[in-house]
């Protein structure tokens, strides 16, 4: 699975010109699951995404969670996350994970970050075609793949 988690002010999610879920403060997490990928990779992303320490404390340094803060979080499927550019222009998504498996890993990570956040996780309706709005804070932006475990 391959994370993009953003330290937002406020993000949403619009679905057919109505919206779908938002937030305020916390973290917008893409997330895109690859074929092979496992309730390990959902665990171990849900726990670092609950503990990633990248909101300010009181001394101006990223050392809180979005629990630390009572954060919000916005969690929204993507399958171009796991594209391929090795050959020409055009991405090749072979590496993304059909229906049967990405929906109930989508699914999983979320309910996860749930549990282990204690706070509930607004989602998206998994391939839709989504318009996301955001205003990044800071800018901070990680990239995390559980298959590299950095």
């Amino acid at each position: 699975m391959r994370l993009v988690i953003q330290r937002v002010k406020e993000a949403s999610v619009t679905i057919s010109n109505e919206l779908h879920s938002s937030i305020g403060r916390g973290l917008f997490v893409l997330v895109g699951v690859e074929n092979g990928d496992t309730q390990e990779d959902a665990i171990w992303l849900a726990s670092k995404v609950a503990g990633m320490r990248i909101f300010d404390d009181h001394n101006g340094v990223m050392n809180r969670s979005v629990v630390d803060i009572d954060g919000e979080i916005l969690a929204v499927s993507q399958f171009t996350l796991t594209a391929s550019t090795k050959k020409g222009n055009r991405p090749s998504y072979i590496r993304a994970a059909g229906h049967d498996l990405a929906v109930p890993m989508y699914e999983k990570f979320c309910r996860l970050l749930a549990e282990i956040s204690g706070r509930k996780v607004e989602t998206c309706i998994f391939g839709a075609d989504m318009q996301c709005a955001l205003i990044n804070d800071g800018p901070v932006t990680i990239v995390i793949d559980s298959k590299l475990r950095e």
